[in-house]
């Protein structure tokens, strides 16, 4: 396994030398630039024959790699079930691994099953914690007398920790040295006393969809001794990589409610250099002022500095040394998120639900959709951690709850993929598949928030175009290093000062991005850079101390910067703004768009904040930011005017732009901002590769490319040999449908084949007279003859109209190519003057099947625990659906094209 990952890398390196010399194929597309998957093993009940069938079916249809995640089982298999990591569920991962590797596909795993990590070994004193207090007022010279010590609430232990006395004016008396043989006897003297009694307890919080053998509570995260312990099962059955593993997977965080740690007070203390516990009166009433905001923001950075330092950094040194790397998904955390994921060799991001899109034909029904969280300035956190650490493959968990279930189409997936890309993520995993055994009834084993890209949904008929294209794209941004030439700060204390519902807790998750990031000054700054055509990269205070100057640039991991941008922010530690006025002394490109008027926490902070204010007497905001980036010598792309939408990478001197044309027009010049005389155009849906037509026109270089809404190109500039023109063409005269009779069979599928039948004219096959149409999904056949008389035409573009939902098309008994995305479309000059024939298979979605299969009652949800619920988590019920258009509706047209040579 290791020699195979060495002979990739070294080809890999040979690829990145010699590529755009010699070559005009598509590179090859190796193992980590294909897709892979999430994998779900529903109750780890899998075998070998299982195994194999999976992964060779996954394989064949171009996935690079899956994730293995045990979680529930299914009803009836219990037999079946494998507890994890017993020595039965680890001959299965051998095995899979085995197989995987003769496959040339990776494999990675969960650190635990379902999620977040916890499970059996996890003991209470080392499982998810919270500070509670209990309250009690004194009036002055009342005495107390009351047994104090560990308690038992409700089933929850309760350890004492302390009893604080607070008078009225926030007077401090720590009365925990009072208690005498588990007695406290005190009387409030001079003054009206608040005593709060704290405890540490645990917050409960149990595996969420544990595998057998996974359950258990979920363990500390702040605590490095939690994690030690947490790791020794892995220790015991890792001894090395022996096992040829790639990485190890930690999912989004979902620990709720734990904000307090066993060696809290003595970490806050040293972090922050004073006791909390004379203050927490103000933390557990919840004050909302000044004084209270700077201590509750103490505790929130102290809680963000122990995740990182006491379980992601531990975390990815332990599995380094076993020889595995790691893939964080760090959004949810309480922590700085690009800290987090920069702590990672594999930042993940993720995307839930499903975004809009101006594309012509493109469909988004409210009744089969959540509104999608992919905000691409939140998906940038983790494309920038990578990029500003020097990391160079990002992922992503791609296509959480798209679409209901058996309702998302493949070109439903290619725009919401193609704005991860364009966000930088380069890894995609998608979201996902579930092993299921050849003995299982359709729709066989599914998991309740996937699409399921397995030969069980018909969609898989045609999932192979998704992957390709996905793969070579990545085959590209997997290539050179990122040309982001712009760091934007991302002001984070801003956030922790603010009092967010007095919580000591708080969650950068994807789902309330308007509590933290919507509308923000940073926010904003990102939006306007880009559309305005500035590519940046997000930068943390931790990252500022690492900068270093030269030669006129910002010096960081993973490469080199022109400026600094320093979004409009409250709130700025010390060490960041002396930081950065030291960079701007130097020479450097830093750009404040306001003046900070405070610094972070409770210590020393006006004696702080007159050194910040000294400080900033130096600052002159920008009057004008683009202008100064310009001035900086930053490349902006006036693509973006045109609707267009990038990502440059550079590679060997030359770029490497990938654009997107997600808007309404058709767009025909494409600017870039860089010059040169050759560009070669990358088409990554077809794989096809030709050189296009250029002008100069001042220092941007035009390219002549058409592109239609929904398409996407990959361009690279520099001199390539043997690659032939790209081919322009015009149309001649209108399109013309296609109105001969078409002959219609179906070719396979369930619960029946319906019988062939002949159209006069196209339509959706689930209105035919045959009842069997209505339930059918899966492939068909349409087929039809027709005479072309145009004496004039080169080429010809065929539209297929309203396609449900993908095809694969002949042309006098050619094979013509798939469309499986918008716009579906092919040029081509396979036509004829004369007779021809044109076949086109159909697959549409498995919506009908299913809703067929609830109405004649047959269970197919047969899984513990959630089971199957809908896109809005309540009870699935496809029996209430309408019936969803299937076949190939059209009209199918015909457009004669004639080539030219553009001027």
């Amino acid at each position: 396994m290791k020699l195979r990952y060495l002979i990739v890398v070294v080809w890999l390196l040979f690829l990145s030398t010699a590529f755009g010399q010699k070559n005009s194929e598509w590179p090859e597309v190796s193992e980590s630039q294909k897709p892979w998957t999430r994998w779900w093993w529903m109750g780890s009940a899998v075998d070998s024959a299982g195994i194999h069938h999976n992964l060779v079916s996954l394989s064949k249809a171009g996935i690079g790699g899956v994730e293995i995640t045990p979680i529930y089982g299914v009803m009836g298999e219990e037999e079946n079930s494998i507890d994890y990591l017993s020595l039965r569920w680890m001959n299965m991962l051998n095995y899979t691994i085995k197989i995987a590797d003769s496959l040339s596909m990776g494999v990675d795993m969960s650190l635990g099953t379902g999620w977040p990590y916890g499970g059996p070994q996890v003991e209470q004193q080392h499982a998810a914690k919270k500070i509670v207090s209990n309250k009690k007022l004194l009036a002055k010279n009342e005495m107390i007398y009351q047994r104090v010590g560990d308690s038992i609430v409700k089933g929850n232990p309760m350890k004492f920790l302390g009893v604080y006395a607070y008078g009225s004016d926030d007077t401090f008396i720590d009365l925990t040295d009072k208690i005498n043989k588990g007695q406290l006897r005190w009387k409030a003297k001079r003054d009206d006393f608040t005593l709060y009694f704290v405890y540490q307890a645990l917050t409960g919080q149990q595996v969420k969809r544990a595998a057998p053998g996974g359950q258990g509570y979920t363990v500390d995260h702040y605590s490095k001794e939690a994690f030690e312990d947490y790791t020794q099962p892995f220790n015991q059955v890792f001894s090395s990589n022996s096992s040829g593993l790639r990485a190890v997977f930690n999912d989004s965080y979902e620990v709720y409610g734990t904000d307090f740690t066993p060696n809290f007070f003595k970490a806050f203390e040293k972090k922050r250099g004073y006791d909390i516990r004379p203050y927490l009166n103000r933390l557990f009433e919840k004050r909302d002022d000044s004084i209270t905001n700077k201590i509750r923001l103490d505790y929130r950075e102290t809680i963000s500095e122990l995740l990182l330092e006491s379980f992601i950094d531990p975390w990815t040194k332990w599995a380094n040394k076993k020889g595995f790397l790691t893939r964080l998904q760090a959004h949810g955390s309480p922590g700085n998120l690009i800290d987090l994921y920069a702590a990672a060799d594999i930042p993940e991001c993720e995307t839930f639900g499903s975004m809009p899109y101006d594309i012509p034909g493109f469909r988004r029904l409210d009744q089969n959709i959540r509104p999608g969280d992919a905000d691409p300035a939140m998906l940038k956190f983790s494309a920038s951690a990578a990029h500003i650490s020097g990391k160079p493959l990002v992922s992503s968990e791609t296509f959480t709850w798209l679409r209901e279930h058996f309702k998302t189409a493949l070109s439903q997936c290619k725009p919401e993929v193609e704005d991860l890309l364009l966000s930088g993520i380069n890894h995609t995993v998608l979201h996902g598949s579930t092993y299921s055994p050849q003995r299982a009834d359709w729709p066989g084993w599914k998991f309740y928030a996937s699409v399921n890209f397995n030969e069980n949904n018909s969609i898989w008929e045609d999932a192979s175009g998704l992957f390709s294209y996905i793969g070579r794209c990545q085959s590209f941004l997997q290539k050179g290093s990122p040309d982001n030439e712009t760091l934007l700060y991302f002001p984070i204390h801003d956030i922790w000062n603010r009092y967010l519902g007095g919580s000591l807790f708080f969650q950068f998750k994807i789902h309330s991005l308007q509590e933290w990031l919507l509308g923000t000054p940073f926010y904003n700054t990102h939006k306007q850079l880009t559309e305005n055509g500035f590519a940046s990269d997000y930068i943390s205070d931790d990252f500022i101390s690492r900068i270093k100057f030269d030669q006129g640039e910002l010096i960081l991991p993973g490469g080199r910067y022109k400026a600094l941008v320093v979004p409009q922010s409250n709130i700025v530690p010390l060490p960041t703004l002396e930081k950065l006025l030291k960079l701007k002394d130097q020479g450097a490109n830093i750009i404040f768009m306001g003046v900070p008027d405070e610094v972070p926490g409770f210590k020393a902070y006006q004696e702080r904040a007159k050194k910040l204010h000294k400080l900033t007497q130096r600052l002159m905001p920008t009057q004008d930011l683009l202008q100064d980036l310009v001035n900086a010598g930053v490349k902006n792309e006036s693509l973006v005017g045109k609707g267009l939408k990038y990502i440059r990478r550079q590679i060997n001197g030359e770029k490497i732009y990938y654009i997107v044309n997600h808007s309404a027009k058709r767009i025909t010049e494409v600017p870039l901002n860089f010059t040169t005389t050759h560009i070669t155009v990358f088409n990554p849906l077809n794989g096809e590769v030709r050189k296009a037509n250029v002008q100069q026109q001042n220092d941007k270089t035009i390219v002549k490319l058409e592109i239609e809404p929904g398409m996407a190109f990959i361009l690279k500039t520099g001199k390539m040999e043997g690659v032939a023109d790209l081919v322009y063409t015009t149309a001649i005269g209108q399109p013309t449908e296609i109105t001969t009779d078409w002959n219609l069979s179906f070719l396979k599928g369930g619960p029946e084949l319906p019988e062939s039948k002949k159209l006069s004219k196209l339509q959706d096959w689930s209105t035919l007279s045959d009842p069997k149409t209505k339930a059918f999904s899966g492939t068909a056949v349409y087929q039809t003859e027709f005479v072309l008389d145009n004496q004039e035409a080169e080429y010809w573009k065929l539209e297929l109209g309203d396609l449900r939902e993908s095809a694969k098309v002949w042309i006098n008994g050619q094979y013509a190519g798939i469309l499986w995305a918008l716009p579906f479309e092919l040029k081509t000059n396979l036509f004829k003057k004369g007779v021809n024939t044109l076949k086109i298979q159909v697959t549409n979605l498995s919506a009908n099947r299913i809703k067929n299969l609830e109405q004649t009652g047959k269970e197919w949800k047969i899984f513990h625990e959630i089971n199957m619920v809908d896109k809005d988590y309540k009870k699935f019920d496809a029996t209430k659906w309408d019936i969803t258009p299937s076949g190939l509706l059209g009209p199918v047209k015909l457009t004669a094209l004639k080539e030219y040579k553009p001027i």
